[in-house]
């Protein structure tokens, strides 16, 4: 089977859309009780088309539709009962193949981006932390993949003064944007393997988007859900 992701570039700009679309409309909502940009942040639902392509992924790999869950997607953690995954898929004989998780972040970069990493690392560790005390019996490592979108904008793309009251931060931290430490963020969670692979996308309020890097890109993210996928197969008969 020769892998190929040119018949998901339509679906991927499909998901920038229908992430837009949903946030404008979010924020637009009378009913909401949210104020502010909170009604976007607490709506959810705003990356689903990414959760869609996914899926679509992994059925075209050969996967049973039965295997893919979007709901009932808790699986057990270590440091807490459990935690709710965006996509996971499960073989027949209850084997873990491939975790995913999926986050955004538009404007509130301040106050947002410490909370993002942290979600990013905690939810690797527990996870890793669980498959080491035998919360999925009788399986190899499974494949752990988080995908970022992250507005470009004046605010996230200028460089962010950094506070050393105290001790100096690390040197690739230096004269960096809010983007480009989603950036060294998403390289390191591959680099201290908490993430199998991980994405990063930029987007603008007019739907245009791209990948902050090739290491980051969509297709180096797909292509390594579909390779793993493919050496898995045998477990779906």
């Amino acid at each position: 089977m020769k892998l190929s992701v040119e018949k998901y570039k339509k679906s991927i700009k499909s998901a920038i859309n229908h992430f837009w679309d949903v946030r404008n409309t979010q924020l637009s909502s009378k009913t909401t009780s949210d104020t502010g940009n909170r009604g976007a942040v607490t709506g959810g639902k705003q990356l689903d088309g990414f959760i869609d392509l996914m899926e679509q992924v992994a059925i075209d790999m050969g996967v049973p539709q039965d295997c893919i869950y979007k709901k009932g997607n808790q699986l057990p953690g270590f440091f807490r009962p459990t935690k709710d995954w965006d996509l996971i898929i499960i073989t027949p004989k209850k084997k873990l193949i491939a975790v995913l998780e999926f986050k955004s972040q538009v404007g509130s970069f301040g106050n947002n981006f410490n909370n993002r990493t942290e979600e990013a690392i905690g939810s690797a560790v527990d996870l890793w932390t669980a498959f080491r005390e035998n919360a999925f019996p009788n399986q190899k490592a499974p494949w752990v993949g988080y995908l970022m979108v992250v507005e470009k904008s004046p605010k996230s793309d200028t460089v962010v003064r950094i506070s050393e009251p105290n001790f100096k931060v690390f040197n690739e931290f230096q004269n960096t944007s809010y983007i480009d430490r989603y950036e060294i963020l998403c390289n390191k969670l591959m680099l201290e393997r908490h993430y199998t692979a991980t994405s990063l996308i930029w987007t603008s309020k007019d739907k245009s988007f791209g990948d902050i890097s090739d290491e980051l890109s969509v297709t180096k993210f797909l292509f390594s859900l579909m390779g793993y996928i493919k050496g898995n197969l045998n477990e779906f008969e």
